[in-house]
């Protein structure tokens, strides 16, 4: 690693995470609006992806608005291409801007990663090369992010499938540098930090004690699938259609005992179950919410 090449720009920033109640989360599907509103489930909050709300009406911000009169809110993109090569789509952080006046999300996050390219939009989280060049375009992006919000974003540390034989930097090393220069806190999603390191054969305790903890601000928690790669080596894909696993819950204690309790959303995109079911793998991440409370 060329370490000579790092260098801090920003010395006046001071990391300023939004604030989450230290509880758990579920993230707000669509089939569950009713369900919310009638059996007003005891969690501490909801998240939305922002570009389901990116209209000015309809059914949908109809239920939000209802749920968000009850609970806190974690707003949660997934298409701004924080990591791409072109600017940023300004039609996007407009209603994004929008989106973040209306509701008045205690959080708002999104990935390092990029999903488009000139005009073709990929819907997918692709990875990064990390060298110097990609680390001063993300954080020039989100600087623009930050000052037409007008306030701190959450960065997602990223689940990723192969590497750039032209990084420089350790992921780790980008993601500190990225959020010493611009500002920014993370959103510490332990099922990617899992998946990656299972699929590139590092040790996932030496990986989350090398992250900046002091910045995170939100965890996520998600299931994957498991395939086996060309060589027979397993192959975790970030899938958000299973329970967490055990070997995730065990990663998610780990990170109790270094930061305490946290803000920590349960993620379920595909084969999603019942509201009920879901509540129930939320009660177990606050049971060991609760429990890290009262550790001396």
């Amino acid at each position: 690693m060329n370490s000579a090449l790092i260098h801090n720009t920003r010395h006046d920033i001071q990391v300023c995470v939004p604030s989450l109640p230290p509880r758990a989360g579920l993230g707000l599907k669509s089939e569950h609006f009713k369900d919310v509103l009638e059996q007003r489930p005891d969690i501490g909050f909801f998240e939305v992806h922002a570009e389901n709300y990116m209209v000015a009406g309809g059914p949908f911000h109809h239920y939000l608005g209802l749920i968000r009169a009850d609970y806190s809110l974690s707003l949660h993109g997934v298409g701004l291409s924080i990591g791409g090569e072109g600017p940023l789509d300004s039609e996007h952080l407009r209603r994004l801007a929008v989106l973040i006046e209306r509701y008045q999300p205690q959080s708002f996050s999104e990935h390092l990663a990029w999903s488009s390219h000139g005009p073709v939009f990929l819907n997918d989280l692709l990875p990064l090369a990390y060298d110097v060049p990609t680390l001063q375009r993300v954080c020039e992006h989100i600087d623009q992010l930050q000052n037409h919000l007008g306030r701190t974003m959450l960065l997602e540390n990223p689940a990723t499938y192969l590497q750039f034989q032209r990084s420089t930097l350790d992921e780790t090393d980008f993601i500190r540098e990225v959020i010493q220069r611009s500002g920014c806190g993370l959103l510490l999603d332990v099922n990617n930090l899992y998946v990656s390191c299972i699929n590139h054969q590092r040790d996932p305790l030496a990986y989350l004690q090398a992250l900046p903890l002091h910045a995170v601000g939100e965890i996520h928690l998600a299931g994957f699938a498991e395939d086996r790669d060309n060589l027979g080596d397993r192959l975790l894909i970030d899938d958000h259609g299973a329970p967490v696993d055990q070997a995730v819950w065990a990663l998610y204690r780990q990170v109790l005992e270094r930061i305490g309790p946290m803000a920590t959303l349960i993620e379920r995109d595909n084969q999603v179950p019942s509201l009920a079911t879901l509540v129930v793998e939320a009660d177990q991440a606050q049971a060991l919410l609760q429990r890290a409370r009262v550790q001396p």
